[in-house]
């Protein structure tokens, strides 16, 4: 890809270290977007909006001039490129050139006990390891860890910001239903930003809520929120909070 109109000319020069969703309206909830060299959790219910948000992100790191491996437990790679072209998200270019990848972690018809699953958690942990990409999106952790220790599973969230010393900029979505609030509490800590999706009632339809939780090294986002519906074949549209009832 070239780098002309790449990350820096759109935010302003080399020195600003950010993923941009290439959304604006969100990017200004997140200080410009997220910091390069972070793991970042999304969270949330189903349907709450983790997966639109994960998309925009991919989108933004494309544009970006970056490369980009999707890890999907929900998705396989004809299913992603359909869901990103109903958001008006066209990658289909990114991913034939190869800057876009994505791994299909589907588990069907297969048993997964804790000695398999800590056996995976590492594979992944070395594929991402020798893995060319800039950007790393998990999605979702929540099928990984079914038979996983909160040992292990924390070890793993350790070794993703090994990886994120090194350059590698990881996002991670889980569902909060999945995992004890203390094994939750300890995960939040561990990622530098954290962003909490839910869904709220407008009229008589629900739309989808991220807050900024947190964003270590970023100014004033904690408590920022941005309110959105997916429209199919158009993308998404931001509505106005006040209208919202979570």
């Amino acid at each position: 890809m070239s780098n002309d109109n790449g990350l820096g000319d759109l935010l302003g020069g080399e020195d600003r270290k950010i993923l941009s969703t290439g959304y604006p309206d969100i990017d200004k909830k997140l200080a410009d977007g997220l910091p390069l060299g972070s793991l970042t959790l999304i969270e949330g219910e189903n349907d709450s909006g983790k997966s639109v948000i994960t998309q925009q992100i991919i989108w933004g790191g494309l544009k970006g001039s970056m490369n980009v491996a999707l890890y999907t437990s929900e998705n396989t790679s004809k299913s992603f490129l359909g869901q990103m072209d109903s958001m008006s998200l066209d990658i289909s270019d990114y991913f034939a050139w190869g800057y876009l990848k994505v791994f299909p972690m589907h588990t069907i018809g297969f048993e997964w006990g804790e000695k398999e699953m800590q056996g995976i958690l590492k594979r992944i942990i070395m594929h991402m390891n020798n893995s060319d990409a800039d950007v790393i999106i998990i999605d979702s952790l929540t099928l990984l860890t079914e038979s996983t220790s909160s040992a292990d599973l924390l070890a793993f969230l350790t070794n993703c910001k090994t990886l994120v010393d090194t350059g590698k900029t990881i996002l991670i979505t889980l569902h909060t239903y999945a995992f004890q609030e203390d094994t939750l509490v300890r995960i939040r800590s561990i990622c530098d930003a954290h962003l909490m999706m839910k869904r709220a009632l407008v009229g008589q339809k629900y739309i989808m809520v991220m807050e900024v939780v947190k964003i270590r090294g970023a100014r004033k986002t904690t408590g920022n929120i941005v309110s959105f519906e997916v429209h199919p074949g158009f993308g998404m549209k931001i509505i106005p909070i006040s209208m919202a009832r979570v």
